[in-house]
């Protein structure tokens, strides 16, 4: 009697494995069936425009590429890789977005991978900004009385009554640790992020509490204002100084990447969980918010290259000196004395 139960349950948990793993070979072959459908359902307009974004990445990557190499072979070699990374930006984006597009199951890894690079281009523009001081040597000697106005956008843009902090070595060090926390803590996150989705314990595109997807999602959040925060305080000090060398543009073309990247996308997914985008077959309301994305980023970011180049390939001209450096420079300059023969004497003639 207990062998004949034992074969029923046995025949009974073979049943169900088996069951199971034709379920999941259906799900696996319907979801990789969605990108032939895709295509072999496109019309003509559908290609047209799949052809054309395919094509504005491919000219973004290009205009930077000969944008790298005149800046690797006309710019400082102190300030080359940071002007690099910033201008990479758009079309690594745009690279990231045109992939998740043609291959819509690498969405979740062309976002983190989008993601990643921006939070690491945060801290290139807060350098960015010291180095067009002069570094940090002569951006304190510029300041050298001043102070930060930290009541600033995203943080304490309403706290007026904060008070002024003194610019010193110690606090140019936590400005720069604002940023670079985010660079270093973004790729733990995603890496965390990756294990938890293989392990089926998140969705990329889930706002249950008993998810890990809202408590990271909160995480990067936190970091993220924290790490904009030194940037808006470090541009509010020296946009008068840098106005020459077009800072203002400049800063306005990493606002851009950054709400487009992350405030468009973040609503435009608000809105296709909400099913206010509908869903369209073979693409659910959530897969069709992330096709809006990825080709709205892609023609956003082709426009951003073509302006960067602009902006930045242009040569400026250095900063003047501070005016203490100048008045030193004015003392202790003297005009170079040939003696032969002889020795120079305190009022600085010759003698024989």
């Amino acid at each position: 009697m207990s062998a004949r139960l034992c074969r029923n349950r046995a025949k009974k948990t073979l049943r169900d494995g088996v069951f199971t793993l034709n379920v999941w070979n259906a799900y696996e072959i319907s979801q990789s069936f969605v990108f032939f459908s895709l295509s072999a359902g496109l019309d003509l307009p559908g290609r047209f425009l799949f052809a054309i974004l395919t094509l504005m990445t491919l000219i973004a990557n290009l205009v930077f590429i000969e944008e790298a190499v005149y800046i690797y072979r006309k710019f400082p070699s102190s300030k080359r890789s940071i002007i690099i990374w910033i201008n990479a930006a758009a079309p690594v984006i745009a690279t990231t977005s045109c992939i998740g597009m043609w291959v819509p199951r690498s969405t979740m890894f062309t976002d983190f991978t989008a993601a990643v690079f921006f939070a690491i281009v945060i801290h290139k523009f807060l350098l960015m900004m010291i180095k067009e001081c002069g570094g940090q040597k002569l951006l304190l000697r510029r300041f050298e009385n001043g102070h930060f106005r930290i009541s600033t956008g995203p943080c304490c843009c309403c706290c007026l009554c904060l008070p002024r902090v003194r610019i010193t070595r110690r606090t140019l060090f936590w400005l720069k640790l604002g940023t670079f926390q985010f660079a270093f803590l973004r790729p733990v996150l995603m890496f965390l992020s990756i294990v938890l989705w293989t392990n089926g314990n998140y969705t990329l595109y889930s706002l249950s509490p008993k998810g890990a997807a809202v408590w990271i999602g909160c995480v990067v959040g936190v970091l993220t204002i924290i790490a904009l925060w030194p940037v808006g305080i470090m541009f509010r000090l020296v946009r008068t100084l840098l106005i020459s060398k077009k800072i203002i543009p400049k800063f306005a073309l990493y606002q851009f990447v950054l709400i487009l990247n992350h405030l468009q996308a973040a609503i435009i997914n608000i809105l296709a969980m909400q099913r206010v985008i509908p869903c369209a077959p073979p693409l659910s309301s959530s897969a069709r918010g992330a096709y809006m994305t990825q080709q709205l980023l892609i023609m956003e970011m082709f426009l951003i290259t073509l302006i960067s180049r602009v902006v930045y390939r242009r040569k400026y001209d250095d900063l003047e000196p501070p005016e203490c450096t100048a008045e030193e420079a004015g003392d202790n300059k003297q005009t170079p004395k040939i003696v032969l023969n002889g020795t120079v004497g305190e009022d600085g003639l010759p003698r024989v």
